[in-house]
């Protein structure tokens, strides 16, 4: 069946930093582009960052464009998220999404379009 599982996650001081994985099993990972969510208790579930099929084109939100970069490894069926500068308002649960549909920037920012979900990796940022 399918799974993404997500690690990695835990508690940094402000600056600091943390990567994030998130390993898919069940599916042909190669042919999905690969999304990164993040959600805070009774708030709607945000986008971060989404990277293509082949790797060669990556989306950023504007609040971590510069501090995170999002990478994948086909032969690994991995994706990855580098968080570098971390900001106490990046605190969130933070999910990995798999979606056969998403082939623009919009779509793959919409996690409406995104067909399997991870369990989600807590990441809190605070001194």
């Amino acid at each position: 069946q399918v799974q993404l599982v997500e690690s990695g996650g835990g508690l940094v001081q402000p600056g600091g930093s943390l990567r994030l994985s998130c390993a898919a099993s069940g599916f042909t990972f190669s042919g999905y582009a690969m999304g990164w969510f993040r959600q805070a208790p009774g708030k709607e579930r945000e986008f971060v960052a989404a990277i293509s099929t082949s790797g060669r084109t990556t989306d950023y939100a504007d609040s971590v464009k510069g501090r995170f970069t999002v990478s994948r490894d086909n032969a690994e069926n991995t994706v990855y998220l580098q968080m570098n500068s971390l900001k106490p308002e990046d605190t969130r649960v933070y999910y990995c999404a798999a979606s056969a549909s998403a082939t623009t920037t919009m779509t793959r920012s919409n996690y409406l379009r995104y067909a399997y979900w991870g369990q989600g990796t807590q990441v809190t940022v605070s001194s």
